[in-house]
């Protein structure tokens, strides 16, 4: 069986070290076909839901953006490699023309694979190229090359959703990889609450401080009332208890609109969790497993990790008392230790000591926060059809904080905006409490 990990390392050539613009790129490259790497021209092809994609398309899509907003335009000897995919594997950029509909991308079983990796070579081969001007190329080039790589390390965390969804579906249900062993606590550490000071923080991505998207500025100041939050993650065996409890019979726990989803949908449990003769068991992308106590919940849509918040007698925090308390405790950087893509863990993992206060914070689990995906004051979208990447879907989304274990490590930042619709399930989604001091 492949293992992500064997390339999850900085790519050398003839012994030296690449141009870091042309390492970064080929480095994010392989990584996406490594992800891939596990399944079959028929894993592939599927598309289990309207919100997913078949990794087919993200594997063409990653690489339709370095044709569309780069080789195109800056390239003029440049021809495209299929006319047709300029429409096939648009996204939902409309300046740059139709789309095919994205609940029928299951649908288009040619291109084949086959003709999608060749597309890579061919479009990787022409930026190869590119990058490998001396000084010959714009700092909008270069910008927008940057911006293609994150782009791309999205859809690496997209992938591991969309297939481990993909695979649920299956009633064999197959693993898409064998995941490491790790020892894992018989109970959950007690949870413990941190104080966080109120007054005024600075939230937001200052504009000299490297690559963020749009959506993560300006920085700007926020008032806040001292508060505590919580120095885990909840777990499945604290989530167990919510539903023991009848949370999901309950409507008095449930917003109006998570409570006609419950119904609507037959919610009893987290996705991916079922409940058979010998108790609990939840999918993951090494396959079924029994529930573990001390593993941190997965797969929450807002109105759940809303409704388990209440019933705890807490919250969620807002999205600007998780970046300040994340600042002041452990500091304006990811940890060293996170769990993020590039162990290779492929899971979340329970609350370990480390040199972080707040434990988990980076990496395992995205947490729901209480905000409002919205502008940012001062907020202006990118010119040009980039500008269409964040902005437009700042309606009816919730915002979450952290990344989580399918995020590669150097695409995750304190002011990361990452945004859901609140019923959505299928990313990899977890929950940290919040109270007022």
């Amino acid at each position: 069986m492949y293992d992500v990990r064997s390339v999850l390392t900085p790519t050398r050539e003839a012994g030296r070290a690449l141009p870091a613009a042309t390492q970064a790129f080929e480095q994010v490259r392989k990584t996406t076909l490594a992800l891939a790497r596990p399944l079959s021209a028929e894993d592939c092809q599927v598309q289990s839901m309207p919100d997913a994609s078949p990794v087919k398309w993200h594997l063409a899509h990653t690489t339709w953006f370095f044709e569309t907003f780069l080789l195109e335009r800056f390239d003029p000897a440049y021809t495209p490699c299929n006319p047709h995919f300029r429409v096939l594997f648009n996204s939902y950029y409309n300046a740059v023309g139709d789309k095919h509909p994205r609940p029928q991308r299951g649908l288009l079983s040619r291109p084949s694979l086959d003709e999608v990796l060749a597309y890579r070579r061919h479009v990787d081969e022409h930026m190869l190229a590119a990058l490998s001007l001396q000084g010959g190329q714009s700092r909008e080039f270069e910008a927008l090359v940057e911006l293609g790589l994150h782009h791309e390390q999205q859809h690496q965390e997209l992938i591991l959703m969309d297939v481990k969804h993909m695979l649920s579906c299956n009633p064999l249900q197959p693993a898409y990889q064998a995941l490491p062993s790790v020892a894992w606590p018989d109970v959950p550490a007690p949870l413990r609450w941190i104080d966080v000071a109120g007054g005024i923080g600075v939230i937001g991505h200052p504009d000299e401080a490297g690559f963020a998207f749009d959506n993560e500025g300006p920085a700007h100041q926020a008032l806040l009332r001292p508060f505590q939050l919580a120095q885990r993650l909840v777990t499945e065996a604290e989530f167990l208890a919510f539903i023991q409890d009848g949370g999901y019979q309950r409507p008095e726990l449930w917003l109006s609109l998570g409570w006609d989803s419950v119904n609507a949908n037959r919610w009893r449990a987290p996705l991916y969790w079922s409940e058979g003769q010998d108790g609990w068991t939840v999918f993951t992308l090494g396959g079924p497993r029994r529930l573990r106590a001390a593993a941190p919940v997965a797969h929450l849509s807002y109105f759940e990790a809303d409704a388990y918040a209440r019933w705890a007698g807490a919250r969620l925090p807002t999205e600007a008392e998780w970046e300040h308390a994340v600042r002041q405790h452990n500091g304006p950087t990811p940890s060293p230790d996170a769990n993020l893509l590039d162990t290779g863990m492929l899971q979340p993992l329970a609350a370990h000591a480390s040199s972080s206060p707040l434990a988990q914070a980076t990496g395992d689990l995205w947490e729901w926060t209480s905000s409002s995906y919205s502008p940012y004051p001062g907020f202006r979208p990118w010119p040009g059809a980039v500008g269409e990447y964040n902005g437009k879907f700042m309606c009816n989304q919730y915002v979450l904080r952290g990344g989580c274990f399918a995020t590669p490590a150097s695409h995750i930042r304190v002011t990361y905006r990452n945004f859901f619709a609140p019923e959505a399930r299928w990313q990899f989604s977890g929950l940290r409490l919040a109270r007022d001091a």
